[in-house]
């Protein structure tokens, strides 16, 4: 006899895409923060904001090779009627000035150098021609110069306590160096968020296993550990379990001891042996068994320990689109991201997509500019089954439920896949 899961796993309610991903953000909380050196620092978010210490740069700077001078000293300076100026002192970067130019004085100066007290304005080396007299120097220009000019005032570039990073963002080599020009030697960021990844089937082999019949090698595993990886997570490969319901909900009620979120792949559709159809109907909550979307229309979720595990189909790219709708953006609310969505865009689809389509379709794609439009192109042919798809795919190319199909040149929605936000 079957169990009331078992039945209802043929009475399954479709949920929009949308709706499925506030479910499972609806119980995810941002993780606790920690501490770790600025070289450890990069790819994570940051956990607190970032505000000046000090303005930037700290002190008027040179931006030119050439000499310090007050501009008002060559206003009536030309190539007939040069002025020389005493030159004071050489400063290269890193030295402070020990003199004050007055009028009738210039330093030498190099690009980064601290400006001296007294001058407005630097002069190019290009413009300058230089001279001495016993142990005296002196450099002679013949053009006049507006104050300012190649100098950069004190908090020019930013100001003392303006914010410069926001909690949430990413660690990138912009934010690196921010981070290191703020002294920032230490960096709070948010946890990584711990996955364990659970592959159901008997047909499973392990990668370095030698093909059996009726066998095929575990290609998601791999593939999420690398998904998850890219996402900020740690990844925890549990294995594989063949269709035992048993077996597979202990590991996974072990793991959600140490872990955040468990993800499985495989189990969820409606046949006899798909195991996880009937573990997440029997978890006692139950977000949702199905979505209004292909491929991976039976990507399900619940709740077990409070803790959200997300059960995605087998199928290769029915796995890779629902990792990409379902559970990067539930990593990033972990990690407290600034938006946990995939950034969507307009693109012209290349080729017709003639199938009429009662569910959303994600089609596997990748982009490129031509004529000033951009352009989306699907990988290869849309079957969940197919890896070749995935390989190469930079967006997912969202085909709209319709009882039509859509036609070359036509514009859609599609997703950035990657780093994101």
């Amino acid at each position: 006899m079957q169990s009331q899961a078992s039945e209802d796993r043929f009475r399954r309610r479709a949920l929009q895409p949308e709706e499925a991903l506030k479910a499972i953000l609806g119980h995810v909380k941002p993780l606790v923060s920690e501490t770790v050196g600025l070289l450890e620092s990069w790819g994570r978010r940051l956990a607190e904001p970032l505000a000046a210490p000090h303005p930037f740069p700290p002190f008027r700077r040179s931006g030119m090779d050439g000499y310090a001078v007050i501009a008002a000293d060559l206003a009536e300076a030309s190539s007939a009627s040069p002025v020389t100026l005493e030159v004071l002192e050489e400063l290269p970067g890193g030295v402070a000035p020990r003199r004050a130019i007055r009028s009738g004085q210039a330093s030498r100066i190099m690009t980064g150098g601290m400006v001296p007290e007294g001058a407005d304005a630097v002069v190019m080396l290009e413009m300058t021609a230089t001279s001495g007299a016993g142990d005296r120097s002196f450099v002679t220009i013949g053009k006049s110069v507006a104050a300012g000019l190649n100098l950069a005032d004190i908090g020019s570039e930013i100001a003392e306590g303006a914010a410069l990073i926001q909690p949430g963002c990413a660690i990138g080599p912009g934010e690196s160096a921010l981070l290191a020009a703020c002294g920032s030697a230490c960096v709070a960021v948010a946890k990584r968020p711990r996955v364990a990844v659970l592959s159901t089937g008997s047909e499973l082999l392990e990668v370095e296993e030698a093909l059996a019949p009726a066998k095929i090698r575990n290609s998601n595993a791999p593939m999420l550990a690398a998904l998850l990886r890219e996402a900020g997570a740690l990844p925890e490969l549990l294995g594989k379990v063949p269709d035992d319901k048993g077996e597979a909900e202990s590991l996974i009620r072990e793991s959600m001891e140490r872990c955040d979120l468990v993800v499985t792949t495989g189990g969820v559709s409606v046949g006899d042996y798909d195991i996880m159809a009937d573990l997440v109907a029997e978890s006692g909550q139950l977000l949702f068994n199905k979505v209004a979307m292909r491929p991976g229309s039976p990507t399900s979720a619940a709740l077990i320990g409070g803790k959200p595990l997300i059960a995605l189909s087998g199928n290769p790219s029915a796995c890779f689109v629902g990792f990409h709708l379902f559970v990067r953006p539930a990593l990033l609310a972990m990690q407290s991201a600034r938006s946990c969505l995939p950034g969507s865009f307009q693109a012209f689809i290349s080729v017709p997509y003639p199938k009429t389509n009662a569910y959303r379709r994600y089609l596997r794609g990748y982009t490129e500019l031509r004529d000033g439009r951009v352009w989306v192109t699907p990988t290869g042919k849309d079957q969940s089954s197919l890896m070749t798809t995935i390989a190469g795919a930079d967006c997912l190319i969202e085909i709209p439920a319709a009882k039509h199909g859509v036609e070359a040149g036509q514009l859609l929605t599609a997703w950035r896949l990657g780093r994101g936000e």
